[in-house]
């Protein structure tokens, strides 16, 4: 066997795993996770359903690639270099637009706080790093004098996703909470009041 064959089958399997979780993304957003999602994205991929999990270990481990990838595309499409103030409204809205894949954040986010859960690892990676990004840009907007500063960086960071992520719950129940709005209306009483 020449060492280039199973450098090949790798790299087909990675490309068919790679494939399966853009689908899987597209086909959540729109459609949802629940029921017949999976047959779908097999369907699409052209493989069984049973074949799906030749590339990842479980349904679980397939909905947290599929998370990533949503972060991946958020980033992508809104060009963040990183989370901070000025993005919050712009992710709510593509949140809104991509239905399934909030719904599939929520359902996991909640489900995954087990240190066993596959998610796990995941969210508190996630947390960490948006606290993190979010703390920088608070603070240098701070000493910038933008931000009131009578709290920490890293206490006003958490506070705002604790609110980005309860006005994205309250949506889930009731579409007519407009998330980008209320998360301005946040980021208006983080900011210093003009002096008269």
């Amino acid at each position: 066997m020449s060492p280039s064959k199973p450098r090949g089958q790798y790299a087909k399997g990675a490309e068919r795993r790679e494939q399966i979780i853009q689908t899987a993304t597209d086909v959540f957003a729109t459609e949802g996770f629940e029921g017949t999602a999976l047959k779908r994205v097999a369907e699409l991929v052209g493989v069984k359903e049973a074949t799906l999990f030749h590339y990842f270990s479980g349904k679980q481990e397939l909905l947290t690639a599929v998370l990533a990838e949503r972060d991946r595309r958020s980033r992508d499409v809104g060009g963040l270099a990183e989370f901070g103030l000025p993005n919050l409204a712009s992710v709510a809205e593509r949140n809104e637009k991509e239905p399934g894949l909030t719904t599939l954040y929520a359902v996991a986010s909640a489900t995954a706080n087990d240190p066993g859960h596959a998610s796990h690892g995941y969210f508190q990676d996630r947390y960490s790093q948006l606290v993190e990004e979010l703390a920088l840009d608070i603070g240098r907007r701070q000493d910038a004098g933008e931000v009131r500063s009578d709290v920490a960086a890293e206490s006003l960071a958490r506070l705002v996703i604790a609110a980005f992520d309860g006005l994205q719950l309250q949506w889930l129940y009731d579409k007519r909470v407009d998330m980008a709005a209320g998360l301005t209306e946040l980021v208006d009483v983080l900011l210093v009041p003009a002096k008269s």
